[in-house]
Order: C-alpha cells, then structure tokens, then sequence
C-alpha cells in the first residue's frame, strides 16, 4: 500500500465517516454558540478532518507487508538537527535553481513544512489560538507522529517500519507556525462571522427546517441500529416484528413525540437547529397537535415503515410519498410549517424569540 492516491483515498473516506459521526454535535454547537451553521465554515471544518485524517494515513501508511522484523531498514532514530542539510548537499547533482528544486532532500524537506501550514492555519482560524499555542500544537503533533513512527504504531509492530527523524519535528514546527501567518487568508471566505449576535433570532428558512428533519431521520436511524446490534448481542436475532418495533417505531416515537412532549414541543432536530413549533396562541402546542405533527410528518413516515415491515403491504410506497411531500412543503408556505405543521395547526419559529415569552401548559391552545 504505497500508492499516495490509495492513502488520499482512504483519507477522504475516513474524514467523511468523522463528519457523520460529529455532525449532529457539530451543528447543534454551531447554533449554541454561533447562533447559526455557515456554510462556508461547515466547509473548512469538514476540510480540518479530512486533513486530520491525511496526517493519520501519513503515520501509518505504507503498512508492511510482513509484521517481523526483517527487512525494515527504515526504522531507524535520526536525532542530528538539521542534518537534512547535509543531505541536501549531498544529492545536489547540478547547478541552478531548477536542480536545487529537483533535490530529493530539499523537496522531501519541502513537503514536512508543507504538510503542517494547514495545521497551524485551522488551529488560529478555528479554534482561536496564538501564536504561541499554534506551534506548541504543531510541535505536539509531529511528536506525536514521530513517537508513533519509532515504536511501530505504539508497539503494534515487532519493530518501527519508518523513520523518527528530528528535522521532522523541526520542519513540521516550521509549517505549522507559516501556517499561523498565512492564517487570515481563510478570512476571505464568506460567512466567517456571525451574521449576528449568538442570541439573535434568525428567520425559519426553509434549510434550517430541513436540516432539523433531516437530524430527526438520520438520527432515529442511528438510535434504532444501535439498539438493534444491542438486541441481537445480548438476546440473539429478533424476529420481523420486534425488530421493525425496536429498530424503526420506538426510536421514532421516543425522539419525534416523547421528546418534544416532555420538552417545550421541539423535536430532536428542531432542538439542534433551535426550531420550536407554537401553537394558535404562540404557546406549546397542545398534546393531540403533538401527537397529529407526529403522525403527518417524520413520526408517519416510521410509522408506515414499521407498517410495511410487520405486515408486508402496501405501506412503503405511502412512506416514500409522505417523506417526499414533506421535503417539498418545508419550502412553502412561507412560514415553512411543513406537511406536519399545517395539518396539525402549528407554526414553527426559532426558539431563542420564544424563550422571553411564559411557557404555556401542555394543554394551552386556546382551542385545545
């Protein structure tokens, strides 16, 4: 496994499972501190893992093909600062820039300034830090790789496959502090800055209500795999229908109707994106608008998949139906209520415009 682009590859694949895992904590941080996602910045955050992941491949790749000790010449501990000099005269085979450029050594020197200018430009425009604290990480992390390349992947191995190297660890330093000066060049993106103060309320667009519904599936889907693998581990494979009600209804009725009834109305998407649904009066919506929400919208759809599962019928061409018209009315009305929100009577707003207002009873609509 030598190919740089089988390492790309793997890099790319193994930043996008990351993402997926931390994106529901990722957005609902960005709300909560931000008070809105940015689109752009999703962007440079996805970038920061799959670059994290780059680093990874970087360590590890390429994997012996034998785990014995035999063969591996390269692992070896290089601890003469700077000797990466030496080398460069030593390949020097011509006169000239254009073979100084062609130097093995000055480009392999090249590529460990290069490999953390990224590092040191997220560490100052993500995470906020000096100067200071940019090269102290840097220098961590090539320690870090360097440790895990002498020891064979922390003992992994019977013996290190590639090479701890000082001028490393001073060359990736190096990249990581151009990094910090070269830093304010992801300033030019848009969407860098809130587009107002955290606490703000921002209008109910119809990506945001999207996007809610979309942590709602995504994450129901989650929550019943797990408790499906659990399940089968502890009790063995169910049969059809304890597994559509486990996998599929339960997680749905938990997160998409105990949730929000227990809590201010807002399902577990809407809660991320800081979406909350009111009733006539602007309050809680009452329990049957909840429970009618529920059927009309996400809570419908799992509803007719653990129908289609348990009873073989009919069923998941309407779920399809239900899911797609759903999509399609988050986009109008201009309030964008959804499917769910103008059968059941509701509006949906952003939370922080209700927090100031009294909390009705779960039974305050004025018709309810």
């Amino acid at each position: 496994m030598t190919d740089p682009t089988i390492s790309a590859v793997i890099a790319v694949f193994a930043g996008c499972v990351l993402a997926g895992l931390l994106a529901v904590p990722y957005i609902a941080a960005s709300y909560r501190r931000r008070g809105e996602l940015g689109l752009w910045r999703v962007l440079l955050v996805f970038g920061f893992l799959v670059y994290a992941m780059s680093l990874w491949t970087y360590t590890l790749l390429p994997i012996p093909e034998t785990t014995t000790c035999a063969g591996h010449a390269a692992g070896q501990l290089q601890l003469r600062p700077f000797q990466f000099v030496a080398d460069i005269r030593r390949e020097q085979t011509g006169a000239g820039l254009r073979a100084f450029l062609r130097n093995p050594a000055v480009q392999q020197a090249v590529f460990n300034v290069a490999l953390f200018v990224p590092l040191g430009m997220f560490v100052r425009h993500l995470f906020r830090r000096g100067f200071a604290a940019t090269v102290a990480i840097g220098f961590a992390v090539s320690l870090f790789i360097e440790c895990t390349q002498l020891t064979g992947v922390w003992f992994l191995f019977e013996c290190p496959y590639r090479l701890a190297d000082v001028d490393d660890l001073l060359t990736n330093t190096l990249g990581a502090a151009v990094g910090f000066g070269l830093a304010p060049l992801l300033r030019l993106l848009p969407g860098n800055e809130p587009s107002a103060p955290p606490g703000t309320p921002r209008p109910v667009t119809a990506r945001r209500r999207l996007l809610g519904m979309a942590v709602d599936v995504v994450s129901v889907v989650l929550l019943g795999t797990t408790v499906g693998i659990v399940t089968t581990l502890i009790a063995g494979e169910p049969n059809t229908v304890v597994t559509a009600l486990i996998g599929t209804f339960l997680p749905a009725l938990l997160l998409l109707f105990v949730v929000p009834v227990a809590g201010n109305g807002a399902s577990f998407g809407q809660r991320v994106v800081l979406l909350r649904p009111a009733g006539p009066d602007g309050g809680k919506p009452a329990l049957w608008r909840m429970a009618v929400r529920f059927l009309a919208g996400s809570g419908g759809y799992f509803t007719l998949l653990t129908l289609a599962s348990v009873a073989n019928g009919g069923f998941e061409p309407l779920a399809n139906l239900l899911f797609f018209a759903s999509g399609i009315l988050a986009f109008r009305p201009e309030g964008h209520q959804g499917l769910s929100g103008l059968i059941a009577g509701l509006r949906v707003a952003d939370a922080r415009a209700l927090d100031d207002e009294t909390e009705p009873s779960l039974v305050s609509d004025k018709d309810g």
